[in-house]
């Protein structure tokens, strides 16, 4: 339902914090999306490493870190700052860019003509919520949230909620939770779920049927209170 999440706590995150941060500015502001690749890469890699990186020269022994990322890192350990990305906070433009493309539903180019209108924050984005679609609008709505990742211990109260609502209606379904919870993570971004029935296929005629009145049960429980979109086999 959102958008993805910063990596998990990690030994090294002031480096994958700066290097993500570095990536949505390329992305957004600039538009590089190689260079938003290579900074998303090597945050990647950097968070799944088990002790604390002491030098560029140990992350560019990773894969996916290269010279001038290892030099920022370098930076960074020695300084606790990165003097690229305090240039880029002090430009409002950028900022705001950067500010607004975190809201779900927002993308760079939507961002940069809100900015553009003068709609530089939060607050100015509520004021002008009928210039927001319905997705952007959950997205503000739901701003605070939907920064924050969701602990395992919640993550299983919720997969019991699914389950058991799910099965209420057809103990027929089969319902998956799946992503970074399967694999044991202790925080997730967001829940997927996998929904299959055995009456299920793609020819069929009432295949809608079966995804949307799970989601009207669990709208009925208030487990769902609010959707992005909704449609025969996809829902958010």
């Amino acid at each position: 339902m959102s958008k993805r999440k910063a990596p998990q706590e990690s030994p090294n995150e002031g480096i994958t914090d700066f290097l993500t941060e570095l990536a949505n500015y390329e992305r957004n502001v600039n538009r590089a999306i190689h260079k938003y690749n290579a900074y998303r890469k090597a945050a990647s890699v950097i968070s799944r490493y088990p002790s604390k990186i002491q030098s560029g020269a140990e992350a560019k022994k990773l894969d996916g870190v290269g010279a001038k990322i290892a030099e920022k890192i370098d930076e960074f350990l020695s300084t606790g700052k990165l003097r690229k990305l305090e240039k880029i906070r002090q430009d409002d433009t950028s900022a705001s860019i950067n500010l607004l493309t975190r809201v779900t539903g927002i993308g760079p180019a939507a961002a940069r003509k809100f900015v553009e209108e003068g709609i530089k924050t939060l607050e100015d984005l509520r004021k002008n919520e009928h210039k927001l679609t319905h997705h952007q609008r959950i997205g503000l709505k739901y701003f605070e949230d939907f920064e924050k990742r969701i602990p395992r211990e919640e993550m299983l109260q919720m997969q019991e909620i699914v389950l058991k609502e799910v099965k209420k209606l057809d103990p027929n379904y089969i319902a998956t939770v799946c992503g970074s919870f399967r694999r044991g993570a202790e925080s997730s971004g967001d829940m997927d779920v996998l929904l299959t029935h055995p009456s299920f296929t793609s020819e069929s005629s009432k295949q809608s049927k079966l995804l949307h009145q799970v989601v009207e049960q669990l709208e009925k429980v208030h487990f769902v209170t609010d959707m992005l979109s909704k449609g025969d086999t996809k829902f958010m």
